[in-house]
This record gives C-alpha cells, sequence and structure tokens, in this order.
C-alpha cells in the first residue's frame, strides 16, 4: 500500500522524503541494496530519475530539487523504493515502498 505524503513540495523548490527502513519485527535494519525511482501518476520517470542509487542506512534521506518538481509534468508524483535486506527470515528480502505527494502550483512561476 502506498504511503501518501501530506506535505506539499515547492514547486521547482526543494523536497526531502525521509525513508526509515524496519525489519519484520519492526527493528531498525540497514538495506543491503537501494534504488528509487520519481514518476507521474501515470508512471513517466521524471527528470531521468530512474533506478537510482542510495548509500544504504537505517534512514536515507532522498533529495528532489528543481527539475525533479516541474509543475509542467503534471502535480502529482510517486517515488518507488527498491533494495532488499537481511533478517532473521533470510538474506535478500525485498523492500519494495511507495510514496505519493502532490506539488505546490505556484502562481506566476515561468
Amino acid at each position: 500500500m502506498a504511503t501518501n505524503l501530506s506535505l506539499l513540495a515547492p514547486e521547482q523548490g526543494t523536497y526531502v522524503i525521509n525513508a526509515v527502513f524496519t525489519d519484520e519485527d519492526s527493528a531498525s535494519v540497514v538495506p543491503d541494496s537501494l534504488t528509487w525511482t520519481l514518476t507521474d501518476n501515470r508512471g513517466t520517470v521524471i527528470n531521468s530519475r530512474l533506478d537510482v542509487s542510495a548509500t544504504p542506512a537505517a534512514s536515507v534521506d532522498i533529495l528532489l530539487t528543481g527539475a525533479d518538481l516541474d509543475i509542467d509534468d503534471g502535480a502529482e508524483r510517486q517515488i518507488l523504493i527498491e533494495g532488499t535486506y537481511t533478517s532473521t527470515l533470510g538474506s535478500g528480502l525485498p523492500i519494495k515502498e511507495q510514496a505519493h505527494f502532490w506539488i505546490d502550483d505556484f502562481v506566476g512561476l515561468s
């Protein structure tokens, strides 16, 4: 199930998405591998942000700026986070999470 982020992203501004990773017991976990993809609501990749590598950590900040938040591609965005992790249940367990957020359409911004 996708998460809907309540904070609007500023059009062509800076927006940070903080991803926190836990295992099946809600214990903090560092992923073995981690990527993210930014799309519009139709699945079109935005600003070449396809399978962007992220340094695995228990908490990762994904920084979106400028063209990532350009309203010309629509005001809705989705970020898909994928990777693997290891726990007491095994290794190579999949991480797949998606979040939706919206861009605040600023009047007069070109």
